[in-house]
Parts: C-alpha cells; structure tokens; sequence
C-alpha cells in the first residue's frame, strides 16, 4: 500500500508524492514515487519521465502524511 506524502524541503516548494513506507528515524535518503507539485504539476528541476527519486534525508525539514481513500470515508450517525 501506497502513502502519500507532501514533502517539505529546505528552502524549496512542498512536494508530493507516494511511498511505500514511512521511512525509519534514521533514515539517510528518502525514496518516493510519482513526484509532484501541490497542484500536481510537474516539478521544473526533474525530466518529465522521472517516476522515482531518492532525497538525502538532510533536505527535507517535515513530511506531512496524507489520508489515503480508506482513511477519508467517514461513519457518521444521522438522527432523524
């Protein structure tokens, strides 16, 4: 299973994209796939056929881990 991921870097744009498991506190590099913009355009500093890309884990200040389509469907309870 897939996470997807918005990667904040240092002094650059946000990126998001997906991997396959959350990396270890002492991780040294990064691997994440399909990398992207927010608005899911291309980023301008990778060719266009790039579909992975390994980041040194000292480039990226957090990662915010987005919910996944399990994770959105809400169980609400409605009184009528």
């Amino acid at each position: 299973m897939t996470i997807t991921v918005l990667m904040h870097l240092v002094n650059e744009e946000a990126v998001m994209a997906e991997m396959d498991d959350l990396p270890p506190a002492t991780a040294n590099f990064l691997t994440v796939h399909h990398p992207r913009r927010r608005d899911g355009k291309d980023i301008p500093y990778l060719q266009e056929n790039v579909s992975t890309v390994i980041w040194a884990a000292s480039r990226v200040a957090f990662i915010e881990i987005l919910p996944g389509e399990a994770e959105e469907r809400l169980v609400t309870f409605v009184r009528e």
